[in-house]
């Protein structure tokens, strides 16, 4: 899971490499972002973080499980995350990760997170 979460950081935040969210979010994987409706599928999960990432200048998404809980084959991650844009603080935020596995690797399935107040 820490090997995903840092690619996530590095690759997709870091090196604006939106191809590498394949290696994260499943096929049919959903992401419920704060304030938005629910999208799904990776080709509609690579259009919002690119969106995201480049509109708002993040440089950085430091994800840090605090607890994973086994949920049958698959498992359920809760974290917190500090991101950091160009200009403005750094942003904490909770989250929750549903994780499935999709041809032998563990990746993300449902993704749901909340800016702390």
């Amino acid at each position: 899971m820490a090997k995903v979460n840092d690619l996530f950081n590095v690759e997709v935040i870091g090196k604006r490499n939106f191809g590498a969210l394949d290696q994260i979010y499943t096929e049919d994987a959903r992401i419920l972002p704060p304030g938005a409706p629910m999208i799904s599928g990776r080709e509609a999960i690579r259009g919002f973080w690119r969106d995201l990432v480049k509109g708002g200048n993040i440089k950085s998404a430091v994800l840090e499980s605090s607890d994973v809980m086994a949920a049958g084959d698959a498992a359920v991650e809760i974290g917190k995350a500090t991101i950091t844009a160009e200009a403005g603080p750094s942003m904490e935020v909770k989250y929750v990760v549903y994780w499935r596995r999709e041809n032998s690797q563990w990746k993300w399935h449902v993704d749901i997170w909340n800016p702390n107040a």
